[in-house]
């Protein structure tokens, strides 16, 4: 396993700081954020940023697991999801333009929706999923859909059946476990279930149990890294361990993301340590 950094920490720096900033402590990676608000939104990415990100990436070492184009797949009116889909499908293409070596990034996204709509819903967010998994394919590019606190996929077994209804290899899992550990789901229980078909992770910190959770910087709460390692670990899970801060976090008025970053590689690297497992 690797241990990455999600720029959705990083919405006002510019990817220069960014890069060099996750190098210097020791990141293997970074997941490229590209909605509106922050600095790398995918429409300010010409072909000339482009090609500087893959230059910055390839200088400092850096892999390219993961781009977040997060959009809903579920909203009803034409303009909006043709929009969403245009973000979705261009993370597709970012990732064939900006892949350093053989390896692609996978384009994670989360659904839109409300838990109560998945029985009404799934058949029609399949086919729009669908659609996009069958670009993603062309390119030769993995989508890793997010089940979230709030979305109409918002549990384990939702998300395994959105797999098994769509049914192709280029969809997976951004398997964020903070989404679980606040509906108080344990660490041995998802793990066990979505460790198999990850392409990709988040990990925060959080305490308390949804709606009244909070998120955190990863070690400024309760949860045991270790031992979520050493389970996906054993489960065969050997990608990236990417930290992500949430907008809860970045709304304090303190927060400084470049020092959110290096705690998180501090808490993280040492839990990597601990657990005894060697990255890269």
């Amino acid at each position: 396993m690797k241990l990455g950094y999600s720029t959705w920490g990083m919405p006002t720096v510019p990817i220069d700081t960014a890069i060099s900033h996750l190098a210097s402590l020791g990141y293997d990676g970074v997941e490229l954020t590209i909605i509106p608000r922050f600095t790398t939104e995918l429409s300010t990415l010409d072909a000339a940023e482009r090609k500087r990100i893959a230059s910055l990436l390839k200088q400092h070492n850096l892999a390219l697991p993961a781009i977040a184009a997060h959009s809903s797949l579920l909203d009803m009116d034409p303009e909006a999801h043709a929009k969403n889909m245009w973000r979705l499908k261009g993370g597709v293409d970012l990732a064939v333009e900006l892949a350093q070596g053989d390896e692609l990034a996978a384009v994670n996204t989360t659904p839109g929706g409300k838990p109560e709509d998945w029985d009404r819903n799934k058949d029609f967010l399949a086919a729009r999923v669908g659609e996009l998994v069958e670009y993603g394919a062309s390119r030769g590019v993995t989508i890793a859909m997010e089940p979230h606190v709030g979305a109409i996929i918002d549990t384990p077994a939702k998300v395994l059946e959105l797999l098994e209804i769509v049914n192709s290899p280029y969809l997976k899992v951004n398997f964020d476990i903070s989404h679980f550990d606040i509906i108080g789901m344990s660490t041995a229980e998802t793990v066990s279930a979505l460790a198999a078909v990850s392409a990709h992770t988040h990990v925060k910190d959080q305490r308390g149990t949804a709606p009244d959770h909070e998120f955190l910087i990863p070690g400024e709460g309760p949860f045991d890294y270790v031992d979520y390692l050493k389970r996906m670990q054993a489960h065969g899970y050997d990608g990236f361990i990417t930290a992500e801060v949430s907008f809860m976090v970045q709304a304090r008025e303190d927060y400084d993301p470049l020092a959110a970053a290096t705690f998180s590689y501090e808490t993280l690297s040492n839990a990597f340590t601990e657990a005894g497992i060697e990255r890269g």
